[in-house]
């Protein structure tokens, strides 16, 4: 295995369930040594999430990839101490307590860098650090409904919709790789360069992707209803039935694509006539564009759509089910689905890679670790301890 780029960076993960973590196992995926801490006896809450099989959590092996497992209950002072004892050989905190918590228990940012100038802390709340919300309980769903993302789903005559999946947690898992790598940045290349805080509200990161929603209630005066798919962003958009029975989604996002659109359905008639001549006037006949495009689709079968549709370079997906994902040749291709070892299932397939570097790809070095797996070790290894030191502190619960 060649060179990763974030070998010798170190991380603390004192974060549960997605969004944290799913950052920190971003880093780990690319090099970072990602230790995860848990509380003893319990270990993070994903562990006791669904799907199960045979009583195994499915989702962990994707979400604690490249990370060693270390005990520690931070509720206790001597807790506490071993901590702040490993934050000085860290270069990364990411947590996702409720803010003032880790202040609470002794272990807050103002004292951490005290310890360690140079550390770079990430936090993850539902509402910021900051703020009337900042203590309010923060989860991915409710996030997503405060940043405006849910009040857009769905169809105007049924109640909104939340992502079916935890969208928000991963978004910001994102932006907690992006804000650690950042700061490390500034902190090792600048020479001013050092430690810093970085405060990240879940809402925040879908609501950062939402400019067209702020620029156009700030200019126009618009509140923009729920619809499904790009509705008032570009025509004809959306989700298509063909002639054999299955769905697939088209998008012609700028005029040129739709002149293709237009080539490929014989009907250039359309860039001529005054309502579908441009994207501003096909969307004020959205309605009838799309029908247009609807009823064409349905006279193709999938294969053949796609077949002529890919000739022309027109936007356009078959709706994929993930066992129709399983056995496409382009995930196969680029290895977006694989296998690694379990250590009682056998095997089991994770995501793969992303992104592809050219020179440093990264690599599932490491398969989830049961719980406190690798507690000794680090303690020995970071921190000098006995294994007398390790026993006594198992007999007191702290590991």
């Amino acid at each position: 295995m060649g060179r990763l780029p974030l070998e010798g960076v170190k991380v603390l993960d004192v974060s549960t369930m997605i969004a944290a973590p799913f950052g920190a196992v971003l880093l780990g995926d690319f090099g970072a040594d990602v230790i995860k801490v848990e509380l003893p006896g319990k270990g993070d809450t994903l562990r006791h999430v669904g799907p199960f099989k045979d009583g195994e959590p499915l989702r962990w092996p994707g979400l604690a990839r490249n990370k060693r497992s270390l005990t520690l209950d931070l509720r206790k002072e001597e807790g506490m101490n071993i901590f702040k004892q490993l934050v000085r050989h860290v270069d990364i905190v990411i947590e996702n307590f409720r803010p003032g918590t880790l202040e609470k228990w002794g272990g807050g940012y103002e004292e951490l860098k005290q310890i360690n100038p140079n550390l770079v802390m990430i936090r993850v709340s539902g509402y910021g650090q900051t703020g009337p919300f900042r203590e309010k309980a923060g989860f991915g769903t409710p996030a997503t409904a405060f940043s405006g993302f849910t009040y857009l789903q769905g169809y105007p005559d049924r109640p909104p919709v939340s992502p079916s999946f935890s969208l928000t947690d991963y978004i910001t898992g994102i932006y907690v790789a992006f804000a650690a790598v950042t700061a490390i940045y500034y902190r090792d290349v600048h020479p001013d360069g050092e430690g810093q805080m970085v405060d990240i509200g879940l809402y925040e990161s879908v609501f950062r992707m939402m400019e067209f929603l702020i620029a156009e209630y700030d200019q126009l005066g618009k509140v923009r209803e729920r619809s499904p798919g790009l509705s008032g962003h570009s025509s004809p958009a959306g989700t298509f039935m063909t002639k054999d029975g299955h769905w697939v989604v088209l998008v012609t996002s700028t005029d040129s694509t739709f002149e293709r659109l237009a080539k490929a359905m014989g009907r250039e008639d359309l860039l001529t006539n005054e309502k579908f001549c441009t994207n501003e006037r096909r969307l004020a006949h959205h309605e009838e564009t799309n029908g247009i495009v609807a009823d064409w689709i349905r006279t193709k079968p999938r294969d053949e759509l796609l077949r002529i549709l890919d000739e022309h370079g027109v936007p356009v997906s078959p709706i994929l089910s993930i066992k129709d994902i399983f056995e496409h040749p382009h995930y196969q291709a680029r290895e977006n689905i694989i296998e690694v070892a379990h250590p009682r299932l056998g095997k089991i397939k994770v995501p793969g890679i992303v992104p592809k570097f050219e020179k440093t790809p990264g690599a599932v070095r490491r398969i989830a670790p049961d719980l406190g797996e690798h507690t000794e070790e680090i303690l020995q290894t970071m921190l000098g301890l006995s294994e007398e030191d390790i026993q006594k502190l198992r007999e007191k619960e702290i590991i």
